[in-house]
């Protein structure tokens, strides 16, 4: 293959337009459609299709997803590594992209393509298909993928620009599809019938290569090209970049408050379609899911617009400080009446309000983070960094998710089933119900506030254009020197 095919197709040293479009906003989205449905439906599909409450005495969905996000978290750890040793002219991180692409199809399959005729290979199979996923095609893609902003560029208003086509990709087009169109026109029609999540699975496993190929090609590491020539980064062993990491207060707050959030809005997106369907509203009525997700979705779509420049007049930090503040009151408000639909809408409105900061600009508040880290030290923590915030991620997914099912097994869930080819729900009991209301509306109160006293101590925006001014002087200077 002419390697001059891999090149990637911005050339400029300034941020290009089809990059924002092509490489931040509709690149990412296969990948992260997929994910999205798995981290929103997969547990579904555990619990109510394959009925794997039952395995172990309903300790199986309990151990395993913390088992394996384990080792999720030791593949992250030698992901970074790697990228931070990876020295290619596509840069250190672009180049896993094309492996992705490939991986991710085929163990997105694997997932739902569960055989049942022995529990023991079912359970094998499960185990196998989730790791492949999670713990080698995902976290390739992933870090990868979170990397692409803070390398993109050094000029803060431009990386700000591409975070948040980053994030709308996420929010925008992955959030339609799994919080609306899903719950109102898939869901119902999916049932708990195996065959359908197949159909399902394979339609957007093979959708994520073509959509990653077009993030490696129209993404483009301007900070990666200016150190290439400093062979100082080399020599710095994984270990110092860790050191660096946790030892500086900005980052550990960043990451902190990360952990803190990730715990409270994975359980609620966990409980979401039980919460919905079990207390809010009746099993898969295409309805209750869909206005939970619109009304309080709607925020996310007008904030692309006035998210930016809010942070660029107040700062992010304090812009994210005051959204959380609104997050806990939203929160607060659906804990009132959990059971009324309108005051739950009004809840989750004001939450989604306050989320947009988060949502928007965390990225390029990590990314000022970084330019700071190498100030101070003198050397780049990219890969490092990234590992510990998917770790994070990877690992919380997994402890969430083997708490809840606990908590749903001990409630005392009982799993919907097919009579004659329909889908019938259980009527839950309170327990069940009440366990629900707390994770998906509950919870967040008390995260929220943990979050605010943390950003209080992230003052990194404060002389950060200084900061790389004098990066970039050093550069000159050792550049010179040669």
């Amino acid at each position: 293959m002419d390697a001059s095919a891999c090149n990637s197709r911005i050339k400029s040293p300034d941020m290009e337009k089809k990059e924002k479009w092509m490489g931040y906003l509709i690149g990412p989205a296969g990948a992260l459609l997929l994910n999205a449905v798995m981290a929103s439906y997969l547990n579904v599909y555990y619990t109510d299709v394959l009925k794997l409450t039952t395995v172990w005495g309903g300790m199986f969905l309990m151990v395993f997803p913390i088992l394996s996000k384990i080792i999720d978290a030791i593949t992250n750890v030698l992901m970074g590594y790697i990228i931070d040793h990876t020295k290619t002219k596509q840069g250190k991180a672009r180049p896993y992209l094309l492996l992705a692409g490939v991986l991710l199809p085929i163990t997105g399959i694997l997932l739902f393509t569960v055989p049942e005729s022995n529990e023991t290979l079912e359970v094998i199979w499960v185990m196998l298909s989730y790791n492949l996923f999670y713990s080698f095609a995902f976290t390739i893609y992933n870090m990868s993928h979170n990397l692409m902003v803070p390398l993109s560029t050094r000029n803060s208003e431009q990386r700000g620009v591409l975070a948040v086509f980053n994030n709308v990709a996420t929010i925008m087009i992955s959030g339609i599809i799994v919080a609306l169109i899903f719950p109102m026109l898939i869901l119902p029609r999916l049932g708990v019938d195996k065959s359908n999540w197949i159909h399902m699975a394979v339609i957007l496993s093979i959708l994520a290569l073509p959509l990653t190929l077009l993030e490696y090609y129209y993404t483009k590491e301007r900070v990666t090209e200016e150190s290439a020539v400093d062979e100082e980064v080399s020599t710095v062993t994984f270990k110092e970049q860790m050191r660096a990491v946790f030892a500086d207060r900005y980052m550990f707050c960043l990451l902190f408050y990360f952990l803190v959030y990730t715990v409270g809005s994975t359980m609620k997106n966990i409980s979401l379609v039980y919460y919905c369907n079990y207390v809010l509203g009746s099993y898969n009525d295409g309805i209750t899911q869909t206005m939970v997700s619109v009304i309080g979705g709607i925020p996310m779509g007008i904030g692309i617009f006035a998210v930016w420049p809010l942070a660029k007049k107040f700062g992010k930090r304090n812009l994210t400080m005051a959204g959380f503040v609104l997050y806990g009151i939203g929160s607060a408000i659906c804990c009132l009446a959990p059971t009324n639909m309108v005051i739950v809408l009004v809840g989750q409105f004001v939450k989604n309000i306050g989320g947009l900061p988060c949502a928007y600009v965390f990225m390029a508040l990590m990314a000022d983070t970084y330019d700071h880290l190498e100030w101070k030290n003198g050397f780049r923590v990219d890969g490092a960094a990234m590992s510990i915030y998917s770790i994070i991620t990877v690992t919380m997914s997994g402890v969430c998710t083997g708490v809840f099912n606990l908590l749903l097994s001990t409630s005392g869930y009982v799993a919907p089933s097919l009579v004659d080819g329909v889908t019938v729900a259980a009527t839950q009991a309170d327990s069940v119900k009440n366990m629900l209301t707390f994770c998906f509306v509950g919870l967040e109160i008390i995260t929220s506030i943990i979050v605010v006293v943390l950003l209080s101590f992230v003052n990194v925006e404060k002389g950060l254009q200084e900061k790389q001014e004098e990066i970039a002087a050093r550069r000159e200077a050792k550049n010179a020197n040669k």
